[in-house]
C-alpha cells in the first residue's frame, strides 16, 4: 500500500515537472508583453434615450435607443453603441413621418463619422422597404451603403440587391448584381 502512495505521488510529481518545463521563456515574455497592452476603456451608459435632430430650427429625425452606450477608449476613438437596437424616425418639412430605420443593434464612429446599423435593418419609406443585415451611413458623403439586402416596392417588385447605395433621403437606390422578380402593367399581348 505504501509503495502504491510513492508510486503515485512520484508521477504527481514528474507531471508537475513536464508542465512547469513546457513553459519556456519565449511564453513568459508574450505574457509580459500582453500585459503591457494594456487598454483602459470608460463607459456611460443611458437608459431611454430619445434624440432629436434639427437643422435650422426644422425637425429632420428623431431617434430612441433603449440603451446608448458612450464608450472612450485610451487611443481617443470614441464611439457610441446601442446593443439593444435603434429606430430612427425621419420627418419631411411638414413634419410628416417620412421613413424609418430600425436594427438590432447599431454603433456610432465619431471619429469616422459613419454609423453602422447590423442585424435585422429594415428601412422603410413610401418607395420602398429594404431589408438587410448591415446598412451603413457615411455622415461626409450623406449617404447609405450596403453589402446586400431585398428592396422591396409598394407594387410587388422584389429585388435582391449587391452594393447598394442611397442618398439620405433614400429618393433614390443604386446597386449591382440584382435579381428579382417585378410586375408590370397592361396588356401584353398587343
Amino acid at each position: 500500500m505504501k509503495y502504491r502512495r510513492f508510486l503515485l505521488f512520484s508521477l504527481a510529481i514528474v507531471q508537475m515537472q513536464l508542465l512547469l518545463s513546457s513553459c519556456g521563456d519565449d511564453d513568459l515574455k508574450k505574457v509580459a508583453t500582453i500585459s503591457d497592452k494594456k487598454v483602459a476603456i470608460t463607459s456611460n451608459r443611458s437608459y431611454g434615450v430619445d434624440v432629436i435632430y434639427s437643422d435650422s430650427a426644422k425637425v429632420k429625425a428623431r431617434g430612441f435607443a433603449p440603451i446608448l452606450d458612450k464608450v472612450t477608449p485610451t487611443d481617443g476613438a470614441h464611439y457610441q453603441e446601442m446593443p439593444k437596437g435603434v429606430k430612427i424616425t425621419f420627418y419631411d418639412k411638414l413634419m410628416h413621418k417620412d421613413g424609418t430605420i430600425t436594427s438590432d443593434y447599431a454603433i456610432m464612429k465619431e471619429t469616422e463619422q459613419i454609423t453602422i446599423f447590423k442585424k435585422n435593418v429594415v428601412v422603410v419609406n413610401v418607395n420602398l422597404t429594404f431589408n438587410t443585415e448591415e446598412l451603413i451611413w457615411d455622415e461626409n458623403k450623406h449617404s447609405f451603403f450596403s453589402p446586400k439586402g431585398v428592396i422591396t416596392k409598394p407594387d410587388g417588385t422584389v429585388i435582391n440587391a449587391v452594393n447598394f447605395r442611397a442618398p439620405e433621403d433614400f429618393s433614390t437606390v443604386d446597386f449591382e448584381n440584382a435579381f428579382g422578380e417585378t410586375y408590370i402593367k397592361g396588356d401584353l399581348t398587343q
